[in-house]
């Protein structure tokens, strides 16, 4: 079974279109917009990636949920199930390939500090980074059941990094 997409190598555009994404995004939100962060691998430079870019959206709250899913919707977003309490998710694909995915949680929620953590830091450890990257193209490699089994395959070497998600401490 295939993933969302194939890893592929780091492409240099990857910021600008995270760039034109928050800002098409940004109006679906009122004031408890309080910034759009670019994660995942795409906000890594030199890092192959599956070409989805990835936005966190931080808010003081969840507001006026309805109207915003359907703000979103109109842009061509799905709502999928929330990753956690909290955390709300949205996919968009474009010709039957996934593009971009946007994480929405409140202000201190950890998954905000946990993604811009790891972020940084493969962006500042090359050998970290290099370890990552193996990982994933052999995980895309070996892949047989889809993007749970790579999202399972990974959280491993996410944890050692990072400590492991605040549930199952």
């Amino acid at each position: 079974m295939a993933l969302t997409s194939k890893i592929s190598l780091y492409n240099s555009q990857w910021p600008f279109q995270f760039s034109v994404e928050a800002e098409r995004i940004a109006k679906c939100f009122n004031s408890e917009l309080r910034g759009i962060h670019h994660v995942g691998s795409t906000a890594v430079p030199d890092l192959a990636a599956k070409p989805e870019i990835d936005l966190l959206v931080e808010l003081s709250e969840h507001q006026n949920e309805a109207i915003r899913d359907a703000a979103m919707r109109d842009l061509g977003y799905v709502r999928g199930s929330n990753l956690s309490e909290g955390h709300h998710f949205f996919r968009r694909d474009v010709g039957g390939i996934r593009t971009h995915k946007v994480h929405i949680c409140v202000m201190g929620h950890w998954q905000i500090e946990r993604m811009i953590r790891f972020r940084d830091l493969l962006r500042a450890d090359p050998a970290i980074r290099q370890q990552y990257q193996d990982l994933k193209l052999r995980l895309e490699a070996n892949n047989r059941e889809g993007i749970g089994e790579y999202l399972a395959q990974k959280a491993p070497f996410i944890d050692a990094l990072m400590g492991p998600p605040p549930q199952i401490r």
